[in-house]
């Protein structure tokens, strides 16, 4: 398939009330046809994965054509100057997070992106070590616990981030870190209670929301399942 021809069915898929209403759920408006991820996945699995595809859909600047571009392009042919190139264009939580998820976990750079990113100023950027934090700890089914505990002091590091999409992300990664595994869980709990403890309304947050969930019955039990 090619770009333009992906971008007309795009449209034709396009609802205006659905791109209206997304500004309420925080994801930028602007260049965006309302298309849902269902249909972009779809549209994906039509499309194959094709790399230089991906680029020409990111280059159009569509919201929903660089999410596609996530889906299909191919994580092996994936440079850090594309990852870098790329997430200096994130301007909407949803485009950061399905980029993350869909291909950069894949590559061989997102552990160290992740770390570097955590400590990046973009929101956006920052946003999108976290959320790789967050994905990886869900997906890497091979990574040692160390890796993951060397995660754990950026996460306590950004916590004062008063940033709605940062502190968002700080706070998905420590959790998604504590439900790996009993050992993680516990260093993840006693980091909540610090971070909770810490004189900022964010880091409060963080540590509180994160207690919140880590400290359940469902996560208990999901444990001593492992």
């Amino acid at each position: 398939m090619r770009c333009s021809e992906i971008i007309d069915r795009l449209k034709v898929l396009s609802d205006p009330e659905a791109a209206a209403g997304m500004a309420r759920f925080g994801i930028n408006p602007e260049r965006t046809f309302g298309v849902s991820i269902p249909k972009l996945r779809a549209l994906a699995r039509q499309a194959g994965r094709d790399h230089v595809l991906a680029g020409q859909l990111w280059a159009s600047g569509i919201h929903e054509a660089r999410i596609l571009a996530s889906m299909i392009d191919d994580p092996a042919a994936v440079s850090m100057a594309q990852m870098e190139a790329w997430a200096a264009d994130f301007d909407s939580w949803d485009v950061c997070d399905q980029t993350c998820n869909n291909l950069f976990r894949r590559t061989p750079y997102a552990w160290e992106k992740a770390a570097e990113w955590s400590g990046r100023p973009g929101e956006f950027v920052k946003r999108a070590g976290f959320v790789l934090m967050a994905v990886l700890a869900v997906h890497d089914k091979e990574a040692a616990d160390e890796r993951f505990e060397a995660l754990i002091p950026l996460i306590a590091r950004e916590a004062t981030d008063g940033r709605n999409f940062v502190k968002k992300a700080v706070n998905w990664a420590l959790r998604q870190i504590g439900k790996r595994n009993a050992r993680l869980h516990g260093l993840a709990v006693e980091a909540a209670g610090e971070v909770g403890r810490i004189e900022s309304p964010s880091a409060r947050w963080i540590g509180r929301d994160a207690l919140r969930e880590l400290e359940s019955e469902n996560v208990r039990v999901r444990l001593e399942k492992n």
